[in-house]
């Protein structure tokens, strides 16, 4: 019996076996993503975020050959009740689940709820109904994100939520919702979510961080602060907690480098560039789109999708008043069109994600061969569920929630408002 095939046995929570039976895919926890990363060293796992089959399919080819272990996730906005996207919470482990098999996909994989959003407190009684939901459906891996309430409101509903992720599965919180150059998060704030969650026994894999890029299609700004990063990280360390960087489209391959370097992050999520990639759009060398004089988006001819296709959604687009960043509306009403165009077209679409993907996991990232170090995590702990890597430091008497709101950093610049969710 292989490696594989013994991790295969072991390695995939109870869900996972009871979801697919007969399934060769090495669906896991997020925590062994994390643990391979660190170990490797200076590494990150990309988190692919899934808003086509097609892009699924690009990432998990190129995963397979780069040998990497791979995160493939969709936030609330993308595939939630409310989405803009066909793949969502309760479809995208299926998918996986499908292609890995068809594949013959041998790399382990995490499917990862991003972004569940909880922007007040009345969001959080309906999120104890649903959360159990993704779960049941496949997911392994979590992010709850209330950072758009204060402080203390982002900790109390952590403590709320939490429960509902179950032991086993990966986890990340987080501080300061990602929008651009305002409303940057700071150690302090950092420093009370993460001592709060270890007062009561969690231990999260990942915290975000508002360190200075948007999501999407980054126009202006100076990008990922790599100092103010490795200052957080550094202040979180006693309780070893990694680093999820968000909204990497717009930030150089250089930059992402050097948080590889100097910061312990170890997941970074990619969106719209894989999204823009597949349909065709030019991009530069890290996948922000190239517009026109006009502002429009430049297709390459004979790359993506069908060139009458690509008309018609510009077109739809225009009638919506859709722009830029809000291209991405487009994914809900034309998956079905874009599945439905030639297996020639379909194919170019995956290979242009996986060409795409493959440089970023192998050149930026280092992710090459984390597979197998992901497979040895398995094996070693014999099980699905490696157990946390921190132990608990905080008194629970003192972050009652009394003491909670006692403590919360005074209310920090949240930055403007605005759609910042993927």
């Amino acid at each position: 019996m292989t490696d594989f095939d013994k991790a295969l046995k072991v390695g995939r929570p109870p869900t996972i076996q009871t979801l697919f039976p007969n399934s060769k895919a090495l669906i896991v926890s997020g925590k062994f993503m994390d643990r391979a990363m660190l170990k490797k060293g200076n590494t990150i796992c990309m988190a692919a975020n899934g808003r086509s089959n097609l892009v699924i399919r690009g990432v998990l080819m190129a995963a397979q050959r780069a040998n990497a272990a791979i995160i493939i996730e969709i936030a609330r906005s993308e595939g939630g009740a409310d989405a803009y996207c066909a793949v969502n919470y309760w479809n995208i482990a299926r998918q996986v689940d499908a292609i890995c098999n068809e594949l013959k996909i041998t790399v382990p994989v995490t499917v990862h709820a991003d972004h569940y959003g909880i922007k007040s407190r009345d969001a959080v009684e309906f999120a104890k109904a649903e959360i159990p939901s993704l779960f049941e459906f496949g997911i392994t891996s979590m992010s709850i994100d209330a950072s758009h309430m204060p402080d203390d409101e982002n900790l109390l509903a952590s403590l709320a939520l939490k429960p509902l992720v179950p032991d086993w599965a990966g986890y990340e919180t987080e501080v300061g919702e990602i929008k651009g150059s305002e409303g940057l998060s700071t150690v302090e704030e950092a420093l009370f979510l993460i001592r709060g969650l270890n007062a009561h026994g969690i231990f999260p894999n990942w915290i975000a961080l508002n360190n200075g890029t948007t999501h999407g299609i980054e126009a202006s700004g100076q990008g990922i602060q790599v100092d103010l990063t490795a200052d957080i990280h550094n202040a979180l360390k006693p309780y070893k907690v990694s680093g999820a960087q968000h909204g990497t489209s717009g930030n150089s391959s250089d930059r992402l480098r050097e948080i590889a370097e100097k910061t312990r992050t170890t997941k970074a999520n990619v969106a719209t560039a894989l999204q823009m990639i597949s349909w065709g759009v030019e991009v530069n060398d890290y996948g922000n789109a190239i517009l026109n004089e006009d502002g429009t988006f430049r297709k390459v001819k004979g790359q993506g999708v069908d060139e009458a296709l690509w008309e018609k959604m510009v077109a739809y687009a225009g009638k919506q008043g859709w722009t830029k960043g809000n291209f991405k509306k487009l994914n809900l009403p034309f998956e079905n069109h874009i599945l439905g165009q030639p297996k020639a077209i379909r194919d170019r679409m995956a290979k242009r994600v996986e060409d795409f993907a493959y440089g970023m996991i192998a050149d930026v990232l280092g992710g090459k061969d984390t597979a197998d170090i992901v497979i040895g995590e398995i094996l070693s702990t014999g099980g699905y569920d490696p157990g946390p890597q921190a132990e608990r430091l905080e008194d629970p008497k003192e972050w009652t929630e009394a003491k909670i709101r006692e403590k919360a950093p005074i209310s920090s610049d949240k930055g403007p408002e605005g759609d910042f969710e993927d």
